[in-house]
């Protein structure tokens, strides 16, 4: 298994999109990667569709050095997942150790309220565009863009190329924070 011995964490907040936090969880447990599934607190949270999903830690019970990446769904959940301290500092201190981080669709509001877009190019669910472009980073209408280890998708159909995205920034995060000055660009793909 590929990522053996990789721990993610899925943060989750309150009407979360589920395709895009429960289709991560499984890609990454079949790849070998422990899931850390976490939301405000260690209870189970309702996704926009009404399916639950099982929360086993808090955000503030994290911590960046205990973790090798962190995915953001998106759905109304991003904007609770934002209002919280703990959550905002574990993906700035993702970010800042060359972590994987990787947000979908409505997800780019997490981004911007931890301060990790200025000057990287995103993507987004076309609606909040404008808070991904406020936040500094340069939006790209594109089904993955991979900025460093920044990956960022805009909706649910993204899912497929935005996995192939994580799971390949996962692989190589060691050799991403060995490389010089630590941030690579790959290529950006599109559907028109």
């Amino acid at each position: 298994m590929e990522l053996q011995g990789k721990r993610v964490a899925v943060l989750v907040g309150r009407d979360f999109e589920e395709s895009e936090a429960i289709y991560p969880i499984y890609r990454l447990k079949e790849a070998g990667a422990e899931v850390l599934v976490a939301g405000p607190d260690a209870e189970p949270l309702e996704g926009k569709h009404g399916y639950p999903l099982q929360v086993d830690h808090a955000f503030e019970d994290l911590d960046a050095g205990d973790l090798d990446g962190v995915v953001l769904p998106g759905g109304y959940g991003p904007d609770h997942v934002r209002r919280s301290k703990a959550a905002l500092k574990l993906v700035k201190a993702l970010f800042d150790e060359g972590k994987l981080v990787a947000a979908i669709c409505h997800a780019g509001w997490v981004l911007a309220s931890a301060g990790v877009l200025r000057g990287r190019e995103a993507t987004s669910f076309s609606s909040i565009k404008d808070d991904v472009e406020a936040a500094g980073a340069r939006w790209r209408d594109a089904e993955v863009v991979v900025d460093g280890n920044l990956v960022t998708s805009r909706h649910p159909g993204d899912l497929p190329a935005f996995m192939r995205a994580v799971l390949a920034g996962l692989g190589e995060g060691e050799a991403r924070k060995s490389s010089a000055g630590g941030r690579r660009r790959r290529a950006v793909t599109s559907r028109r």
